[in-house]
């Protein structure tokens, strides 16, 4: 019920470790807006989010692939709609909020999944194209934040705001380093906006999604500054592990999902030992981020232009993983405490034995 203009939100203690957690509706029963739809994890996500019943509202560049993936869901009896949209325009933005309430009446998760990457030193990368990269990474995310946030606060029934942030949002890298500011703002936008709504206490739980490195078509729509084709290598997340923290996260109010150990690790490692972590990256991301390959024409990339859709998968080498035990540890912490807890216990236990006979 509205008081003065506010919202009392009655809260939930079900989790200590998330402070005031709102009653979110069960996926089968949301309209979810998902951005940068028609590729890697917004694809996948859109995907897996009407296989469990949602509706959902599609957004990319890329019209084509928007027809495409909604005759897709159609042909299987689900419901989607789509907008061609660019998030780096803010009227674009309101066109899919707009968009979402004519055809389904509201919306009750809004994950803002868009964005574009650069390959390339610093002192490289053209400034227009950082400007651009940050359009896209950055204010489309406080577009899509804002217009989510407007909608949850006039209707007052509770709603899910997902951002999709980085590793490199978290730590900053090389190479990447025109990307890696995007991510932090996104995460320092996503805190300073999530206090803001706690203090007031508005109906709108706000994720921030930190993913590791995922085997995406993110590097094929990167613009690329090397001679070499631009890759993950290491240790690699599928995409489906992203996606399953942002549904989570659309059921389940969380302050952060880590996507794989790596993306928690090295925020750890930043944090505490700057330092060596600086000379670890300098030593160790380089040769990570490319492959011994010649690079594809800059022309191709995305920055700019929509790239070619309905891919999940890119063309990364590497340890490809089938899933990120971190997600499912961080789904249910309890268990995972205790059963951590439990392997502790028998580790030692088995040592006290060794040591008595």
């Amino acid at each position: 019920m509205a008081l003065n203009g506010r919202f009392n939100v009655k809260l939930s203690n079900k989790d200590p470790l998330e402070s005031k957690k709102l009653t979110l509706k069960p996926l089968k029963d949301q309209v979810i807006v998902i951005t940068g739809a028609t590729s890697g994890i917004g694809l996948v996500t859109a995907r897996m989010a009407v296989s469990k019943g949602a509706k959902v509202v599609l957004a990319a560049r890329n019209e084509e692939a928007l027809n495409q993936l909604v005759k897709e869901f159609s042909n299987k009896g689900y419901q989607a709609t789509y907008v061609k949209a660019d998030v780096g325009k803010e009227e674009d933005v309101n066109l899919v909020a707009e968009t979402a309430i004519k055809e389904f009446g509201t919306f009750d998760t809004w994950v803002n999944n868009a964005g574009v990457a650069i390959f390339g030193y610093a002192m490289d990368v053209h400034i227009d194209d950082m400007k651009r990269m940050h359009d896209t990474n950055y204010w489309g995310v406080v577009y899509g934040s804002r217009v989510a946030v407007k909608h949850f606060r006039e209707r007052g029934i509770p709603g899910a705001l997902i951002n999709v942030g980085s590793l490199f949002g978290d730590r900053g890298t090389l190479i990447q380093s025109t990307y890696a500011p995007s991510k932090f703002a996104v995460h320092g936008w996503t805190e300073s906006l999530r206090m803001e709504l706690e203090k007031e206490k508005e109906p709108v739980s706000v994720t921030l999604i930190h993913p590791g490195r995922i085997d995406t078509p993110y590097n094929e729509h990167a613009t690329n500054y090397l001679d070499k084709h631009p890759v993950h290598k290491g240790m690699i997340y599928p995409p489906q592990a992203v996606a399953e923290a942002i549904l989570y996260a659309a059921e389940h109010p969380k302050r952060d999902m880590f996507v794989g150990s790596q993306a928690k690790i090295v925020e750890l490692l930043g944090t505490l030992l700057p330092r060596f972590t600086d000379r670890l990256m300098e030593l160790l991301i380089p040769p990570t981020q490319y492959a011994n390959r010649p690079s594809t024409p800059n022309k191709d990339n995305g920055l700019y232009h929509p790239g070619y859709g309905l891919h999940e998968r890119g063309t990364n080498e590497g340890w490809i993983r089938s899933r990120s035990l971190y997600v499912k540890a961080s789904k249910h912490p309890l268990l995972s405490f205790t059963l951590v807890g439990l392997g502790v216990l028998a580790l030692t236990n088995s040592k006290r034995k060794k040591k008595t006979t």
